[in-house]
Parts: structure tokens; C-alpha cells; sequence
């Protein structure tokens, strides 16, 4: 699978791998800033069924972490740090586990190796709820939503997902269908015996739960080299609330590596 993607910058090769309802697109301020400050080439793919990515009824974590290692060997990446959020984070461990060699680091922000309670059922409910075909307006959607989700944040996040169609109606870029079919998928832990020796961040956000202070020796049992970071006032998505902080334990542990 083709992966659509973004890039900025120039020099070592860096992948960021968005979350669950995302894109690419929702790091580029982070990637942007890096490429400024650092000699970073920075990737931004779509994962599968979501963004401008192809869709496709297989949607599991050995799938998605097989289109990061064919996209690393189609752009002939030498051995990338990738880093991943959330859903993308769970790609991100996958693939370090299963291709250790083709990787020099990985980053993972704000979720551990670990299986979680399917949790986002009203989130799908209220997306399914919104008849794209008919409706008239982005605000039409956003009031169906509501009733769902009431955080305007959230809402506006899960929306960049509709677009309008040539015939001037309104269609989702992800697909909803498979993933609210297919939503256990993205929540079941790594494989026990999935292990890999390479230098690894976790970041976690204090006001977050996705990352519990039990969770550690289960991130050191499969990542050996983990070390762990905390963002005081940052929830799961730590990158956009707290970015200095962020981009603070991010580039620390980049130059860390070029040391």
C-alpha cells in the first residue's frame, strides 16, 4: 500500500505517525519546528484508512506497521527514528519489534505497550450519526456531533476528517466504516514476546492516563532502553498542549542520539 504523505526539511530521516481519527497533517507544527532547528528530514504519512491514504478492510497493527516498513524501503530511508502518537505509537512498537534493524530510535508519545477498554464507542456513534450524503454544512455536522461529544477541541479534530466532494456534498477521508467495525483492533496490547533493544522515549502526559506508572516495567520488558518523560499539564495530546515541553524532551534525546 502506497501511503500519502508529507515532508518538510532536510538531512536525518524522522517519521511521525499520527493517532487514531488523524493524519499527518496534525503534527506538521511539530514537524516544522524541528526542521527549523535541527538537520532533520521529517515523513508524514497518513496511516492506512485514514487521511488521503488508501482505504482497505484489513486495518491491524501488523498491517500498518508492514506499510511503515514498505514506505521505509521505497523512500530507501537509512535507518530512521520514528516516532509515534497514541494509535501511531502502537505502530511505531510493532514495527520496531518486528524490523529492529531497519530503525535507529523510536519515540513514542503518550501510550504503552498494553491492551485498553475499547473506549471511543460515542465518539463512532455520533460520526456515524452524521448523514454526510445530505447535509448542507460543516456547522450541520458539528451541531450533530455535539450531542455526542461535547468538547469543541475534540470536535473540530474528528470534522478535518469530512471534506467536500466534487459533486459539492460532503464525504469522510477516513474510513469510518472499518475502523468503527474493526476499533478492537487498535486497542489490543503487544505481543509478550515482542521485544526490541534500541534507544526508545516514551513521553507521557501527567493529566493522562493512557500511561500509568505501572505501565513502566511493561515498556522496559519490551524496550530495555526505554526511558520515560513526563509533561507536567499535558493530557494525551501532550504535543499540542504543552509543544516547548514537547519539543524540550524530543530534541534532548534526538542530539542525545547524534552525541
Amino acid at each position: 500500500m502506497k501511503l500519502y504523505f508529507q515532508e518538510v526539511g532536510a538531512g536525518t530521516p524522522l517519521l511521525i505517525l499520527h493517532g487514531l481519527f488523524g493524519s499527518g497533517d496534525n503534527w506538521m507544527t511539530i514537524a516544522r519546528r524541528l526542521a527549523e532547528e535541527g538537520n532533520y528530514h521529517i515523513y508524514l504519512p497518513d496511516l492506512r484508512n485514514h487521511g488521503r491514504s488508501p482505504h482497505s478492510e484489513e486495518w491491524t497493527y501488523e498491517a500498518m506497521s508492514e506499510d511503515v516498513r514498505a514506505f521505509i524501503e521505497e523512500h530507501a530511508l537509512q535507518r530512521p527514528i520514528v516516532l509515534g502518537h497514541s494509535m501511531g505509537g502502537k505502530v511505531t512498537m510493532w514495527l520496531a519489534c518486528r524490523y529492529p534493524e531497519l530503525l535507529r530510535a523510536i519515540v513514542v508519545a503518550d501510550i504503552a505497550p498494553r491492551a485498553y477498554p475499547v473506549h471511543h464507542d460515542t465518539i463512532i456513534e455520533g460520526l456515524l450519526a452524521i448523514p454526510v450524503e445530505t447535509i448542507k454544512s460543516r456547522r450541520e455536522a458539528d451541531q450533530i456531533l455535539s450531542r455526542y461529544v461535547p468538547e469543541t477541541g475534540v470536535r473540530q479534530f474528528l470534522l478535518k476528517n469530512l471534506y467536500r466532494t466534487e459533486e459539492g456534498g460532503y464525504a469522510w477521508r477516513m474510513n469510518l466504516k472499518v475502523i468503527a467495525n474493526q476499533l478492537s483492533n487498535v486497542v489490543e496490547g503487544l505481543p509478550g514476546n515482542y521485544r526490541a533493544d534500541l534507544p526508545a522515549l516514551f513521553i507521557r502526559g501527567l493529566n493522562s492516563d493512557y500511561v500509568r506508572d505501572e505501565d513502566i516495567p511493561v515498556i522496559k520488558q519490551h524496550f530495555p532502553r526505554a526511558r520515560i518523560a513526563d509533561i507536567a499539564g499535558a493530557g494525551h495530546w501532550l504535543h499540542a498542549e504543552q509543544p516547548e515541553q514537547f519539543l524540550q524532551h524530543l530534541k534532548s534525546f534526538l542530539q542525545e542520539l547524534d552525541a
